[in-house]
């Protein structure tokens, strides 16, 4: 016990001593300047490591631009609405189907992720344009994309809701509201689309039920009998080329 208790007077009486010392002259000094990009101990250079901090932050972001900036979002789902007419919930598999609409989606977005390279991405590479000005001109051509896809209706409906007033050109509307517009578009659109891709499947559907019920055979369910008829007529119209020709065309291109 006096062993203890002469252990822990040492150490009370050592750390405020320590601690002492530390805050005297020979501590070290740390210091960081963001302007010139140095640190004041150590020469290291802070500028590349704020460049490393924006560049994981656009890359964890990337998929949401991805998914609602872009043609992704009325591909993706008229495409799922296909499969679900048809009638077959895991063929196309989703990796074949999400593959296939980010292939398309580069293909549609091509022109506007072109005039992003060259207006914003390479200049700022070269060093002419500061990241300020080449986020400004990064973002022009897709808020072009966008607005030529919405409609109005969407973009006032949230001009209304975020109490903004009514703007005079289109440079004037917001990014913020142009974004959920567009998404309401797109879904709007893609919707509609595959409301007009269900119709001939339920005809097929609703004639072999009739068939079925007109023979007496109610025990056999129409899905299976109808699903044959449906990828015949799939094929016969050749109907992955109509959906994608339908898909590409339906944005402008």
């Amino acid at each position: 016990m006096n062993r203890s208790r002469a252990a822990r007077l040492v150490l009370l009486v050592a750390l405020p001593l320590a601690l002492g010392a530390c805050s005297g002259q020979g501590a070290p000094t740390v210091g960081v300047s963001i302007n010139d990009g140095s640190t004041a101990q150590g020469g290291g250079t802070f500028a590349l490591s704020l460049q490393l901090l924006i560049a994981l932050t656009i890359l964890s972001i990337i998929p949401s631009i991805l998914l609602l900036a872009t043609s992704f979002t009325r591909i993706a789902v008229v495409l799922s609405l296909l499969r679900s007419a048809i009638g077959i919930p895991q063929l196309p598999p989703n990796q074949v189907l999400l593959g296939l609409s980010f292939f398309l989606t580069l293909f549609v977005m091509s022109p506007v992720l072109t005039k992003v390279n060259d207006q914003a991405i390479k200049p700022y590479m070269a060093g002419t344009i500061d990241s300020t000005v080449a986020l400004e001109q990064g973002i022009k051509p897709m808020r072009d994309f966008m607005l030529s896809q919405t409609r109005e209706t969407d973009i006032q409906l949230f001009l209304d809701l975020a109490h903004h007033a009514r703007p005079q050109t289109v440079d004037d509307i917001p990014t913020e509201v142009i974004l959920p517009a567009f998404v309401t578009s797109e879904l709007k659109t893609a919707f509609t689309m595959g409301f007009l891709l269900f119709v001939p499947f339920l005809v097929i559907d609703l004639v072999v039920a009739s068939a079925l019920m007109a023979m007496g055979m109610v025990m056999v369910s129409p899905t299976q009998i109808a699903l044959p008829f449906k990828l015949l007529l799939f094929v016969l119209v050749d109907g992955w080329v109509l959906i994608v020709t339908s898909l590409v065309r339906s944005f402008g291109a």
